[in-house]
């Protein structure tokens, strides 16, 4: 029986004989804490003796309203003094003016109403090389207030970016002749191998910096290269301009660098994005120890800890 267990469990979850033995040492764990509680009621607490009369109604409520008292006495001068002090920011210091969110500091953010935690959520989302580019884009801040927004919608002020406007005009120029600037401009919304470029190519981008340029390199060499445009938005922090001047510029020219499915060792298929689970890497790595090494895609979703939803993300950067 107990040997018929282990390899049932074998077999459904893929797992190891060690394993094996430590799952069902663990559901029989379970089932003990679960079935404790109702052996405990029926067989050992009716031989418990009764305690103490429980104490009376009164008795509790004047206990209850002692401590009250005591929490209030207790925080009522520290609450005073967070008043007071100079960090204190009280609701009639609001002022509305206009500000940039691009620009504007967190006292400044502050001071027009926007609450504290807002306020460094901007500037995070900021040091990570985020822009707001119009209006609306503030409320891409997690957890940004609408009706907040409605109320300092007419006092944001966004510079207009003027290279890239500048740039845009220059192209429809009508002279026949060009500088070296337009030409420079033009080469450089040249279409070019995302998987083969570097951050030059992509800071020329309108809605990139170099923070931003740094981090698409990054996750492409992740990857092993990009095998679709759609996994563009899988960066984090690009907007809705940035990806649209990707989808348009950078286009998937070259293969991408792939695993060998049956070589790779564990921690090597864990390096990948895709791959970050630990448990999961393992479970595919003891299956194939034991059923031997996979021929295709297909056979892959014998591994049952792996979803479709991965096996379609990883199945470009496999081989068999």
């Amino acid at each position: 029986m107990y040997q018929k267990i282990l390899n049932g469990l074998q077999d459904f979850f893929g797992i190891s004989r060690k394993e094996a033995r430590g799952a069902l040492v663990m559901m029989v764990c379970c089932a003990i804490m679960i079935w404790a509680p109702f052996f405990f009621r029926r067989w050992i607490l009716p031989f418990v003796p009764a305690g103490s009369p429980p104490p009376e109604r009164r008795v509790l409520d004047s206990i209850a309203l002692l401590l009250e008292k005591q929490q209030q006495t207790k925080y009522r001068p520290r609450a005073r003094a967070a008043a007071n002090g100079p960090t204190a920011f009280k609701p009639e210091q609001i002022k509305l003016v206009s500000f940039d969110p691009n620009t504007a500091s967190e006292r400044e953010l502050r001071g027009v109403g926007i609450p504290a935690f807002i306020a460094r959520r901007i500037e995070k989302f900021r040091s990570k090389g985020g822009k707001f580019r119009q209006n609306e884009d503030l409320m891409k801040i997690y957890d940004f207030p609408p009706e907040l927004y409605a109320r300092l919608e007419r006092y944001i002020s966004i510079k207009d970016q003027k290279p890239v406007f500048e740039g845009i005009q220059i192209k429809s120029s009508k002279t026949n002749s060009q500088t070296p600037a337009r030409q420079e401009f033009k080469s450089s919304i040249q279409v070019f191998d995302i998987n083969q470029c570097d951050t030059t190519a992509l800071i020329r981008l309108k809605g990139i910096g170099t923070k931003l340029a740094q981090r698409i390199l990054k996750f492409r060499d992740g990857l092993g290269g990009f095998h679709s445009a759609d996994q563009f938005s899988e960066v984090y922090g690009l907007d809705s301009l940035a990806l649209s001047e990707l989808r348009r510029n950078a286009k998937v020219l070259s293969n991408v660098k792939k695993i060998s499915v049956n070589a790779a060792t564990g921690e090597e298929l864990g390096r990948h994005p895709y791959l970050r689970n630990r448990k999961q890497v393992q479970v595919l790595v003891n299956y194939r120890t034991q059923h031997g090494p996979f021929r295709s895609l297909e056979e892959l979703r014998n591994v049952k800890v792996l979803d479709e939803a991965t096996i379609q993300k990883i199945g470009p950067y496999l081989s068999f």
